[in-house]
C-alpha cells in the first residue's frame, strides 16, 4: 500500500487496517519462529505498512484533522 493510498483512506478505515496489519504480522512472526513462512520479506512490507498508517494517523491527530471520521 502506498502513501497516497493511506492518505486517501478515512480515519475508521485507518484504524481497522492498522489492526489487520498488526494480526498479519503476528501470524508472519508465528510462521517464522515455526519455519512456515516461505517469504520472510513479508515482515518488513507489513512492519512498513503499519508505519505508514500509524504515521499517517499521527498527522492528523497532531494537525487536528479527521479525513471521514464523522
Amino acid at each position: 500500500m502506498r502513501i497516497q493510498e493511506v492518505r486517501a483512506l478515512a480515519d475508521t478505515d485507518l484504524y481497522r487496517e492498522a489492526e489487520e496489519t498488526q494480526r498479519e504480522l503476528f501470524n508472519l512472526r508465528l510462521r517464522l519462529a515455526t519455519q512456515r513462512a516461505k517469504n520472510s520479506h513479508e515482515l518488513r512490507e507489513a512492519r512498513r505498512k503499519l508505519a505508514r498508517i500509524q504515521t499517517i494517523l499521527r498527522e492528523r491527530n497532531l494537525s487536528g484533522d479527521s479525513v471521514g471520521s464523522a
